[in-house]
């Protein structure tokens, strides 16, 4: 269902699937005012948008790094309250990237329920394609970090070919970002012990990521930027 302007909404069933929780984890979450109130529309349906979603999602993140219910609430009042849902979901990149790697198996079933969404056989086959999952027995092994992405990438109107490319130029980038700084770093703690250098890795880690992730951003955004204006430009009336 969309607005008046456009913006899809959902009732709290679908926005507890979209989040591949409980309709009941969505209300608790109201109830302890983590979530904001939906939206009452005709007869006295609550109707949530993707500010919703993606503040929930973010909420499951936190969840998921172990913080407690009262550690979630302070942290979200701490954050500006006019983010985007684009922002919140940054946010929660930046939030997930702490997390170590969590490889699970599962069965297809409870693939579904992760995704928040049902799939086809042609969608468990691009997940596949995308490295997210990997069929194992009755089941299928993924990395619970990377399948909320590749869901997304799903819906994408990108061919597969066009997004192997685009994850194989970034994950070349990236391992090279890392090596350069990894030897940038190397000369501040050669002459330290071992403890020393995880405990500025622990610390350095979070920076690290929120920079690179403002800096491409940034430098995304003014290339599209570019592109538009060269085509309004180039194009004719």
């Amino acid at each position: 269902m969309t607005t008046d302007t456009g913006k899809p909404t959902f009732t709290v069933d679908e926005l507890a699937a979209q989040a591949g929780v409980t309709v009941r984890t969505v209300r608790f979450y109201s109830t302890k005012g983590l979530l904001p109130p939906p939206v009452i529309g005709p007869r006295r349906v609550g109707h949530y948008g993707s500010e919703h979603l993606a503040r929930l999602e973010l909420i499951e993140e936190l969840q998921h790094q172990g913080m407690t219910l009262a550690a979630i609430e302070r942290h979200l009042r701490q954050l500006p309250a006019d983010l985007s849902p684009h922002d919140l979901a940054i946010h929660r990149a930046v939030v997930a990237s702490w997390a170590p790697d969590t490889v699970e198996t599962a069965g297809r079933a409870e693939l579904e329920r992760r995704s928040g969404r049902s799939l086809g056989d042609a969608d468990v086959e691009r997940l596949a394609a995308m490295g997210v999952v990997q069929p194992a027995g009755d089941g299928f092994r993924f990395d619970s970090g990377l399948l909320r992405l590749g869901v997304r990438l799903l819906d994408v109107p990108l061919s597969q070919e066009s997004i192997m490319a685009a994850r194989t130029v970034l994950v070349e980038h990236a391992r090279g970002a890392a090596h350069e700084l990894a030897e940038l770093f190397r000369g501040e703690v050669s002459e330290r012990d071992t403890q020393d250098v995880k405990s500025l890795s622990a610390h350095m880690h979070p920076i690290v990521v929120q920079a690179l992730l403002t800096t491409f951003q940034r430098s995304l955004r003014e290339e599209l930027s570019g592109w538009v204006e060269g085509s309004e430009v180039g194009g004719t009336p």
